[in-house]
């Protein structure tokens, strides 16, 4: 399986929490009260489209 690598913008939110986005995975937003939450959300975005064998950008 071949590994990709994507940059991922993580903010801190004024009332708590991270939003997590990544520019490459097109309407690929998420959030998280702690940034590996809102950074583990974003691995199952991909791990979404593999399950529904749709196209994961390279």
């Amino acid at each position: 399986m071949k590994e990709l690598t994507y940059t991922i913008i993580l903010e801190k939110e004024e009332g708590g929490g991270y939003h997590a986005f990544c520019p490459t995975l097109k309407g690929c937003h998420s959030q998280g009260d702690t940034y590996e939450e809102a950074l583990a959300n974003i691995k199952l975005y991909l791990e979404s489209l593999k399950a529904h064998n749709e196209e994961i950008p390279v």
